[in-house]
């Protein structure tokens, strides 16, 4: 499976992570599927499932990791803080998120809808301004999940978020 991969500055008031990617699965399901999603996320762990779509405004969680499975439509979203990168999403795409990654719906399909989840014991809060040091601190130290939302506990994300951190430690 293909995964793309972005990494962001921080974006005017937007920390985004300091070290982690946003992961990119695209078409994952051929019809979106949420129930594909809402069972995928639950077999690898990931809690807090949620249905609903994309706020219009920016904002971003410091206490926790998010995967926005997309479960039908498609949406433009503005992925990290201002100064980020506009994303066409569509049925079936999936992002993960790490902590601190400024995200905003631009505009989409009248159909829309996002499944949504966090790692287990994560739960996230909803930050409209900039982070105090405390906050990037808190956001550094989320812990990595143990397993990828899409792919289980050998998956992609299990593999690049922690090559990251063993990056950071030799830096």
């Amino acid at each position: 499976m293909d995964v793309e991969t972005l990494i962001f500055p921080p974006s005017g008031w937007v920390p985004n992570h300091p070290r982690l990617p946003i992961l990119i699965y695209r078409g994952l399901f051929a019809d979106g599927g949420p129930v594909d999603f809402e069972r995928r996320f639950a077999e690898n762990g990931w809690t807090g499932i949620w249905t609903n779509g994309v706020f219009d405004y920016q904002h971003y969680h410091s206490g926790a990791h998010e995967v926005l499975g997309i479960a039908h439509g498609s949406a433009a979203l503005l992925i990290g803080g201002p100064g980020g990168q506009a994303l066409q999403v569509t049925a079936g795409d999936c992002l993960v998120l790490p902590a601190g990654t400024g995200h905003q719906n631009l505009g989409c399909t009248a159909d829309f809808e996002v499944i949504g989840a966090y790692p287990k014991g994560q739960h996230a809060d909803i930050q409209t301004s900039a982070a105090s040091n405390e906050m990037l601190a808190k956001i550094s130290s989320v812990p990595l999940p143990d397993t990828d939302p899409v792919e289980g506990p050998s998956g992609f994300l299990v593999e690049k978020w922690r090559s990251s951190f063993a990056q950071r430690d030799r830096d």
